[in-house]
């Protein structure tokens, strides 16, 4: 490999241009041969004239078939070109999650060659920024120095909105390692952090750390603190008007008060939601409404009810795989209670926790499954079945905050050891 500092010749290029015809012709290449299979001798033609830009994989080809590292190409190329790569890589980092493929692995590929050159500006920053989060989701080493730089340059240019990305981001690792305690802790010295270095902290992000920490209160147990810290939210919004992350705030408010039977505060608040859904044309929202109800029905033992309305939902062709497994917990819930128990049994097991649930919450109404389970093998007499059930979900749900479903866990573990040592 040609190293950038041996080629003399071609530190003395401006233009990108140049610099690849000047290589090209030192290999006695033709454009032909250069060109490949990967782009026309015209295109190529055009980028050694400086009259198109080639993309990153165009480069990357350039650069295999010239025998250099991509950095001695993109020394002659100044600093405004990091906008055409960030356009690129902001394209590939925004596929949707359950469609990527080796998108990250790309993205590593195209910045790494850049880094020492990402010291100023936003393209710098939000590309810093980007790489941390591929180097993390490829478990590759350097994903936090990496963040740490792309924050400095956030906090050089008083970039509040991104900062608290970051910030969240990081608070976030800890959270999907259900390591609540310390994703709480990261994200109150991050958030103390921001509010020491930025004057002014504009009322989107000011909403969305308000809503990260009730979050995380609630996922540690602190009720008290969590429910203040969204009411308190709540009433920013409306005095700032705006709508933005209302919905969730709804969405946990409701959520909230049906554990813990709260009907005023669910009323009020699925009210509102569904008042967002209609306004907003949420369908999600709207959704949403309609599950906490259901499990309203189901908790107050109008089944049949409630069956009628999952019924209505699960033949709906544009029900997302997200909320089917909610449907499909209630509805076993509900044979659950009209002693169905094979039907019950035969719904449960087309059920799995989703891989990208990780609030205490949302875990516990999955791990409570195996309690309805446990309990339906128990009433057609398999105790030993029962038992092993038992034990897992109590297993499961034991670290979690106190709910009604990990007393219905620890209830239903109760029992089955009970009519073991009567049997």
């Amino acid at each position: 490999m040609i190293k950038l500092n041996r080629c003399k010749r071609c530190c003395k290029i401006d233009t990108l241009g140049e610099r690849i015809r000047e290589l090209r012709k030192q290999k006695k290449m033709t454009l032909e041969g250069l060109a490949g299979n990967v782009i026309t001798k015209g295109m190529l033609s055009l980028i050694e004239n400086n009259k198109a830009r080639p993309s990153i994989e165009s480069l990357t080809h350039i650069a295999e078939q010239l025998e250099v590292d991509v950095t001695v190409l993109l020394g002659a190329i100044p600093p405004y070109h990091f906008g055409e790569v960030l356009e690129e890589v902001e394209t590939l980092f925004n596929v949707e999650f359950d469609q990527k493929t080796n998108e990250y692995k790309k993205i590593i590929s195209i910045i790494e060659p850049l880094l020492d050159k990402l010291n100023q500006g936003y393209e710098s920053a939000r590309l810093l920024e980007i790489m941390s989060r591929c180097l993390y989701h490829e478990g590759k080493d350097g994903w936090r120095e990496t963040s740490d730089k792309a924050a400095q340059l956030y906090d050089q240019m008083n970039l509040c909105p991104r900062r608290a990305e970051i910030a969240l981001f990081r608070s976030m690792v800890r959270f999907t390692e259900h390591n609540y305690s310390n994703s709480l802790e990261i994200l109150l010295h991050e958030r103390a952090e921001i509010e020491s270095k930025y004057a002014y902290i504009d009322p989107m992000t000011h909403v969305d750390l308000d809503f990260h920490e009730a979050i995380l209160h609630f996922a540690v147990g602190d009720f008290k603190s969590a429910t203040k810290i969204m009411e308190s939210a709540m009433d920013y919004s409306k005095e700032h008007r705006i709508f933005y992350r209302i919905d969730d705030l709804y969405r946990v408010a409701a959520g909230h008060a049906l554990m813990f039977n709260n009907d005023e505060k669910r009323v009020f608040y699925l009210k509102k939601l569904k008042q967002y859904g209609e306004f907003a044309d949420d369908k999600n929202s709207l959704i949403f409404c309609d599950l906490l109800n259901i499990e309203y029905l189901v908790m107050n033992h109008k089944y049949e009810d409630a069956i009628k309305e999952i019924d209505s939902h699960l033949k709906d062709s544009n029900l997302t795989e997200f909320y089917e497994q909610f449907f499909f917990l209630e509805k076993a819930k509900a044979l659950f209670g009209l002693k169905q128990y094979e039907n019950v049994l035969h719904l449960l097991d087309k059920i799995s926790v989703p891989f990208y649930l990780h609030h205490p919450f949302d875990l516990s109404i999955f791990y409570v499954a195996d309690s309805y389970k446990a309990r339906c093998y128990m009433e057609l007499g398999n105790l030993d079945k029962a038992l092993v059930l038992a034990e897992l979900a109590v297993k499961n749900i034991d670290p979690l905050p106190d709910t009604h479903y990990k007393d219905f866990s620890f209830e239903t573990y109760e029992l089955v050891k009970k009519k073991l040592r009567d049997k």
